[in-house]
């Protein structure tokens, strides 16, 4: 952790966060000359580095490259967790960008004279316009039973070594979970699957890893407990409700790939307006900025909490271009941001 400082900076705008597409923003804005502080709780793209090891895009690489910097793998596959972080680190040399990494904003004021006033432990920066790029994910939804923080329960999948020759039990039915059941099933793991559903969507979950699971359920591989609940964790079972009937397979490990959540205690510190099922901040499409003048939101932050995945980081680059106009009066470069959301329409509406 860098060491405290007391310093007061006045600037014009204040990026907060750090991940591909406020990277994408830093860019343009860095191209334009506007004067501006990038901060970021973490290091570079912090989300995704706790994805779990070699975990590959949904994407193709065309879709989240940024800032016109093309993404290469090996056959044109879609990029692994490894690849995008080194690739988004290859971004921040090549355009020499100055991020405040590790240093989190603790308070975030609206002066009376309309600019913003961001605290950090490092800090405060004085700010006409502020850019939240926080993402969405920044904690687990949480089940809130009985076991849900046993030492042997995670709401995190890192790799899939630990579960060799353990009673596995995952509980969702999404994406996170299927690639879960199937990277532990392929290093020994005893998995078996808990799922709210009765099947699984095929929106929900990769296309490459549907046919796999599905046929190691069909040949009892994998143990699939549909249209099941989790009532209670203990050291050595998991209790579930299948239908009206209570069921608890025994279990070393638990893992409950449940989704996350945004924080928005920074949108509430704005004084922006939350909305919806989502919580997601009120947001005049044209140019990304909330209910609160010159206050912005760029990327998924811009859904909230995500239920029904909306935005993803190929149809948020259009936000970098709108927040640029809307700041600067200037459009920046074609180059330097991905014009993915067009090519492949997947602009949002």
């Amino acid at each position: 952790m860098p060491a405290a400082r007391d310093s007061h900076t006045t600037t014009d705008t204040v990026i907060v966060g750090a991940g591909p597409i406020g990277l994408e923003l830093a860019v343009s804005l860095k191209h334009l000359g506007v004067d501006y502080i990038h901060l970021e709780a973490g290091n570079i793209a912090h989300t995704v580095s706790w994805y779990p090891k070699r975990t590959r895009y949904f994407s193709s690489p065309a879709r989240i490259a940024i800032a016109g910097v093309p993404l290469i793998t090996d056959n044109g596959e879609k990029a692994t967790r490894e690849q995008y972080l080194a690739y988004l680190r290859g971004v921040v040399e090549q355009f020499d960008l100055d991020v405040c990494c590790y240093e989190p904003v603790q308070q975030l004021e609206r002066q009376t004279n309309d600019r913003f006033l961001l605290t950090t432990p490092r800090g405060s920066y004085d700010a006409s316009h502020v850019v939240l790029a926080i993402g969405d994910m920044h904690a687990p939804r949480r089940l809130d039973i009985p076991g849900e923080d046993l030492p042997h329960v995670s709401h995190y999948f890192d790799e899939p070594h630990q579960y060799f020759r353990q009673k596995l039990l995952i509980v969702g039915g999404k994406n996170s979970a299927v690639e879960a059941a199937l990277r532990c099933h392929h290093a020994g793991a005893d998995v078996t699957i808990s799922y709210r559903g009765r099947r699984f969507d095929p929106k929900s979950v990769k296309y490459w890893l549907l046919p796999e699971i599905e046929a190691l359920i069909e040949h009892k591989q994998i143990h699939f407990i549909p249209e099941s609940e989790v009532e209670s964790i203990t050291e050595e079972r998991v209790c579930l409700r299948v239908g009206d009937k209570p069921f608890c397979p025994p279990a070393d490990f638990v893992l409950l790939m449940t989704g996350y959540v945004q924080d928005p205690t920074l949108f509430r510190m704005a004084g922006v307006t939350l909305h919806g099922e989502n919580h997601a901040p009120l947001v005049d499409e044209r140019t990304m900025m909330t209910d609160v003048p010159n206050f912005f939101v760029a990327g998924t932050a811009a859904a909230g909490t995500q239920h029904k995945f909306r935005l993803f980081i190929e149809n948020c680059h259009p936000h970098v271009r709108k927040i640029v106009r809307a700041i600067t009066g200037q459009t920046p470069p074609a180059e330097l941001v991905n014009t993915a959301a067009e090519t492949f329409g997947l602009a949002e509406s």
